[in-house]
């Protein structure tokens, strides 16, 4: 289950590539076709085919190196490759030939997670992990066969590999996800890899002067026997003041912190946590050590249906941009069905808050240039009393960007909370306290992929509690009504929103909405929710927008955006049931950069 991981590097060129020309498949839509169209996303990144889960940039344009099954929609027929797409905006994709295939004795049974850098001379290099012919998992490295291709279209897999077999304290099947390389103040190359070592969930620090030759830092840059293992780590800089991304290298000055990024095979999700990186030693010191090692009680990136996310650095817009994978979450036949299964997230930009502990998330402003139609919206001040529900006309919801204000007049009504141990679980609090479960202060919020009778819905929305003198802001996504199949994954996700609302008495609601995807950033980013969603009237009627409030109290619209977003080009098939005409892309020059 391991991912890609991700990074940069640059070349200038101005290119036009038409998509068109490089897709290798060509049919006419089928009926198939047309019933999976209500589900298949619109902007979001996936094949036109088969199963896919991990995104990386590279080389100066927007490269996806991403783990996929050429094989099948599922992940367990076949082996393993690196699929690859390229794009000039983050948004419209062309799918390139595979870039590693399962070939030789060291990657036989699977080419896995890995990560990219530019090395001195321009040359890109890969470090990921194969599957080898004795089924252990090896990191090996691949070069660019042609450096100065900038679609880079083949890579060499030297045959010395692996550059880093297995440990003997570490069992085989747990030894992978080699991170983006960073460079230490003493010109040493760095990853970190996960591995569990002697029973302990470890992330282990490798250093190398060539790429080539690697040796293991005594000490791990984390290790927590209480989570199991753990997989795609990621280690990145972060400014600590402003919005600027930082190059991954960027380390040892002032201004400077870091985060460090675990995923849970146990829970599967992702945690991180703000700190200070010593490349001296190799040590990570947290910012909140109260939260202690487990890592699963570190803050979560995603309250959602996220797994395996990484970041990089956009030397472009000097922003750090995450990814994430999210997975189909209806049954395998399903799949089967589709052809394809697993889609990523919309790139995010990501920065650190004000209190140096916390990470905001926003998507890329690209997004803005899919805008079209927008909706009337509702009058600013709109009041929404007590089993207000309003609906929200003039665009496309199932493929829309939605942004709402909510003021909040008063907080008197907030729902009490006597026993502190319920607001340790927010998932389950949003369980008990539903969209359709009458509160004080909420829920209000937003429903989205809806029926035009309700009996379909994805609820997002706020909810507010109050433990003493001290107020909790929930937020919600309630997928227990998003559909009337069977067999489809319908949890309510939730989770604490970082702020106090007794001081701001305003909230804000962005959600993005892609068929089968809603993503939704409450505060500003301060929380994140995904999730999947597989309505059924989708099949034979268009689904609709609704602003809500099922609260005793009045809460107040002080603002709302809703906009039509377009289709972007997205490896897609010509002539595919998309009906897209393949664009150009233009690739602007950027800087180089680690």
């Amino acid at each position: 289950m391991a991912r890609l991981g991700l990074a940069v590097c640059a070349a200038s060129f101005h290119l036009f590539l038409l998509l068109a020309s490089i897709s290798s498949l060509r049919r006419a839509p089928t009926e198939a076709d047309t019933a999976n169209h209500a589900r298949r996303t619109a902007y979001h990144f996936q094949p036109a085919k088969n199963w896919q889960n991990g995104p990386m940039y590279h080389n100066g344009m927007y490269h996806l190196f991403y783990q996929y099954n050429p094989h099948s929609a599922l992940w367990d027929i076949g082996n393993l490759s690196w699929g690859h797409s390229v794009s000039g905006d983050l948004l419209n994709w062309a799918a390139l030939d595979t870039a590693l295939d399962p070939t030789s004795p060291f990657d036989a049974n699977g080419c896995w997670s890995g990560s990219a850098t530019i090395l001195p001379g321009a040359l890109p290099a890969i470090l990921y992990t194969g599957i080898d012919a004795s089924k252990e998992q090896v990191q090996n490295v691949a070069f660019a066969k042609n450096p100065s291709d900038p679609l880079l279209r083949e890579w060499e897999k030297p045959a010395y590999n692996p550059v880093i077999a297995l440990p003997a304290d570490v069992p085989g099947d747990k030894f992978r996800d080699p991170s983006t390389a960073w460079l230490g103040r003493d010109g040493l190359w760095r990853i970190a890899v996960s591995a569990e070592v002697d029973g302990v969930a470890s992330t282990l620090v490798y250093r190398s002067k060539d790429f080539v030759r690697w040796e293991r830092n005594a000490a791990p840059l984390h290790a927590s026997r209480a989570a199991g293992m753990v997989e795609c780590p990621d280690l990145f800089p972060v400014a600590e003041r402003g919005e600027d991304g930082l190059d991954t290298s960027a380390n040892g000055a002032g201004g400077v912190r870091h985060v460090l990024k675990l995923s849970v095979m146990d829970t599967l999700q992702d945690y991180y946590m703000v700190g200070t990186y010593d490349d001296a030693a190799d040590a990570f010191s947290p910012a909140e050590p109260e939260r202690g090692d487990d890592c699963r009680s570190w803050r979560r990136l995603d309250y959602g249906h996220v797994y395996a996310s990484k970041s990089f650095f956009d030397a472009r817009k000097n922003r750090r941009v995450l990814w994430a994978w999210a997975n189909e979450s209806d049954s395998q036949a399903d799949d089967v069905a589709r052809g394809w299964s697993g889609v990523q997230t919309f790139p995010r930009k990501m920065w650190i808050a004000k209190d140096g502990k916390q990470l905001l998330q926003w998507p890329i402003e690209e997004i803005e240039t899919l805008r079209r139609k927008r909706a009337a919206g509702l009058r600013r001040g709109t009041r929404l009393g007590a089993g207000a529900v309003q609906e929200i006309v003039g665009v496309a919801s199932s493929q829309a960007d939605v942004e709402v204000v909510f003021k909040i007049p008063s907080l008197e009504e907030a729902e009490r909370v006597d026993d502190p141990n319920r607001l340790l679980d927010p998932q389950k609090l949003c369980g008990e306290k539903g969209a359709a479960v009458r509160g004080g202060v909420g829920p209000f919020g937003l429903l989205v992929m809806a029926s035009g009778d309700l009996h379909e819905h994805t609820a997002v929305f706020f909810r507010v509690f109050r433990h003493h003198d001290k107020y909790k802001l929930l937020m919600c996504t309630d997928l227990t009504k998003s559909s009337t199949r069977a067999g489809v994954y319908k949890p309510a996700y939730g989770g604490f929103v970082d702020m106090d609302i007794d001081d701001h008495k305003t909230i804000s609601l962005r959600t993005l909405i892609d068929h089968s995807v809603v993503e939704s950033f409450g505060g500003g980013g301060r929380a994140c929710i995904t999730a999947r969603v597989y309505p059924e009237h989708v099949a034979t009627s268009s689904s609709h927008l609704y602003v809500f409030n099922n609260g005793s109290d009045d809460v107040k619209v002080a603002k709302l955006e809703a906009w039509d977003l377009a289709t972007a080009t997205v490896n897609v098939v010509v002539g595919d049931h998309h009906g897209l005409v393949a664009p150009a892309l233009e690739l602007e020059p950027t800087r180089t950069t680690q």
